[in-house]
């Protein structure tokens, strides 16, 4: 289990065309807040399906320059190798970066897979043909669907375990929620 996780994730306002990006150093063990950062800045990238790491990597490579140490993990808002190149957000971000990483996201971006049953942490295959690309997980009973997939040097199998150890009382890890929070405070 990794120590250390980074979680982060980017807010935008279409008014202004700026965009927040946050990320939040977890203690896995404590489950607190180490850090906690944000970075504001003109969108660079416009939104187009398939390309969100063009879009997200810039204003969150401000975030990592001022860690000190490299976090054991990556854990973004966004797919991993459930993408149509195998390169999401986590993917990407993981290379650049070369660690461990992770990707949840809300919603799929490709894939068919069956719902799996309403208890907590029940998972199902989410497969693009005959290939596995990651999860469909349920982190609270009943709650709407999570897609988790492997980033960046981490396995199909240790993405499903990861996602569970990080399940908190929410639908996302509680240092993703948290992030997320952040990009709309710092938007204010």
């Amino acid at each position: 289990m990794p120590r250390t996780l980074a979680a982060v994730d980017v807010g935008y306002d279409k008014a202004t065309d700026r965009c927040a990006a946050a990320l939040v150093l977890w203690d896995v063990d404590s489950r607190q807040s180490i850090l906690e950062l944000t970075h504001v800045q003109p969108s660079t990238f416009p939104y187009v399906p398939g390309l969100l790491s063009f879009r997200e990597i810039p204003p969150l490579l401000p975030l990592f320059e001022r860690l000190q140490d490299s976090p054991d993990l990556i854990l973004c808002d966004g797919q991993g190798i459930a993408h149509p190149r195998r390169m999401g957000l986590a993917s990407h971000l993981g290379l650049v970066f070369d660690c461990p990483s992770l990707g949840w996201a809300k919603s799929r971006l490709i894939g068919t897979y069956e719902e799996p049953p309403k208890r907590r942490g029940a998972a199902t295959a989410l497969m693009d043909g005959d290939e596995q690309i990651g999860w469909v997980y349920r982190s609270r009973e009943g709650c709407r669907v999570t897609f988790v997939s492997p980033g960046h040097r981490i396995s199909l199998g240790r993405s499903l375990e990861l996602a569970r150890a990080l399940t908190g009382p929410c639908r996302l890890a509680e240092p993703a929620r948290r992030a997320h929070l952040l990009t709309r405070i710092a938007m204010e």
